[in-house]
């Protein structure tokens, strides 16, 4: 039998921010973030491809969309704010809070183009991993995605989520069957990955020019290693 799991009290991510080197992570504020929000994304239709909303015809069309997403506290919205340009580059949530279990899932996660494949792009998941394990003490973080969105399955695993299998019809997205890839990672992980994410974040393993030197797969192999 198994034995009770009896943790701390796990509360609701509170409306504050993050600051990482590179990014800030703030609360959703439509009226502050809405225009350049726009402006990063505003073209790329593709970003809403495996999303259940989107694209937006026009400003006013995102605008009102952002009104509505801001007020909600499960997906809990953040927008990605670049610290070099101070402008809101992307969106990510916390979604499927379960404080009774210690369970929550980063989900709608839209990074413009300004943010993909950048060092603020990973240090964003870092700093939300981090809050979900560090602050408010949760055992499991999900990542789920539509089985077919190898672009974000790829990402998964290159932040140490580990891979959990595909649940197959699992929903119905603009009209089309989603079979959904699962990935997790878990608290006994996190001191693991953590180190792995600030290896890979530290300002030294980049050259002048902002290249890595060393791969984020590379600082979690090391990590894995030592323990």
């Amino acid at each position: 039998m198994n034995a009770p799991v009896i943790g701390p009290a796990r509360g609701l991510p509170p409306r504050r921010e993050h600051e990482g080197r590179t990014v800030v992570l703030a609360p959703l504020d439509a009226r502050r973030h809405a225009a350049d929000l726009w402006a990063a994304v505003a073209g790329h239709d593709s970003l809403w491809d495996y999303m259940a909303y989107g694209p937006f015809a026009d400003a006013e069309a995102f605008g009102l969309w952002l009104e509505g997403r801001a007020e909600l506290s499960d997906p809990f919205y953040f927008t990605v704010i670049d610290r070099g340009t101070g402008r809101a580059v992307g969106l990510a949530t916390l979604m499927e809070i379960r404080p009774a279990h210690g369970v929550v899932e980063v989900g709608n996660i839209v990074f413009s183009p300004a943010l993909q494949r950048t060092p603020a792009a990973t240090e964003a998941i870092y700093l939300l991993a981090k809050h979900v394990f560090d602050d408010l003490g949760y055992r499991r973080f999900e990542w789920k995605c539509n089985a077919a969105n190898a672009a974000s399955r790829r990402a998964a695993e290159r932040f140490g989520f580990t891979f959990e299998g595909i649940f197959r019809q699992h929903m119905i997205v603009k009209g089309k069957n989603r079979d959904t890839a699962w990935f997790a990672m878990l608290d006994r992980e996190w001191p693991a990955r953590k180190a792995a994410f600030e290896g890979w974040l530290s300002p030294d393993n980049f050259d002048a020019a902002g290249r890595q030197r060393v791969p984020l797969a590379a600082f979690q192999k090391k990590s894995q290693a030592t323990i």
